[in-house]
């Protein structure tokens, strides 16, 4: 019975039930069978609330960033995109994965997909291949945003580690320790390096495949279209 908060959560979510009501309803439940009267319950859920709060600051920039939006930030950056020519989509997003290691490897995040990827990078993406192919197929457009997103995952999660004063880094090492086994966090570091490399050198041969595979796609179906005309 003490598990009723989670089996409460799977069928809300499930559901597709509001979030919110789903989670709030989970502690509640659980609260009950742990025999906690009503304060306690509320309590409970204020001080968690409290303590975790400042997970909740990204919701401040999301209507920052429609603001931007709706005065043109999108249309700017595909603009500015479409003014260079040589840049492809792939070129772009393998540049954007390349800056976002360095930075994190530093310590210092660019905000992540609601800050940066949707209203920068993904349409700077949209506006390479526009540039260059006249007009894509909606497919296309959802396949490029799917690469925007995942440029931004894997230059964050593969290269954050490299960063001393990761959390990840920081929890290894005090898991290690917890076992007895001293470790430098320097030398944690150092090992990430090479996952970060590698992980880079892979996107970015995938990027370049999605590159050829847009041009080869597009080129045949101009040349269809030019020899029907």
């Amino acid at each position: 019975m003490q598990l009723i908060g989670i089996v409460l959560i799977i069928v809300g979510f499930a559901l597709k039930l509001d979030t919110i009501a789903v989670v709030v309803g989970a502690g509640i439940a659980t609260g009950l069978v742990a025999h906690m009267n009503i304060v306690e319950i509320l309590n409970t859920l204020g001080e968690a609330f409290i303590t975790n709060r400042s997970t909740c600051l990204f919701m401040l920039t999301v209507p920052i960033i429609g603001l931007c939006e709706r005065y043109g930030l999108k249309a700017k950056a595909i603009m500015l995109i479409k003014k260079a020519k040589n840049v492809s989509t792939g070129i772009l997003l393998s540049g954007y994965t390349l800056v976002r290691e360095a930075t994190i490897a530093m310590g210092v995040t660019l905000g992540g997909h609601p800050q940066f990827v949707r209203p920068l990078v993904s349409p700077m993406a949209e506006g390479a291949a526009i540039a260059k192919y006249s007009e894509l197929d909606e497919k296309d457009l959802d396949k490029i945003k799917a690469y925007s997103a995942a440029s931004d995952n894997i230059g964050n999660f593969c290269a954050q580690n490299i960063f001393m004063g990761n959390a990840g880094i920081l929890l290894i090492a005090s898991t290690l320790e917890g076992l007895g086994m001293n470790v430098d966090t320097l030398e944690l570091a150092k090992v990430a390096i090479p996952v970060a490399l590698i992980a880079l050198v892979i996107w970015v041969v995938q990027c370049l495949l999605l590159d050829k595979k847009l041009t080869k796609k597009y080129s045949e179906r101009k040349n269809n279209v030019g020899g029907i005309a």
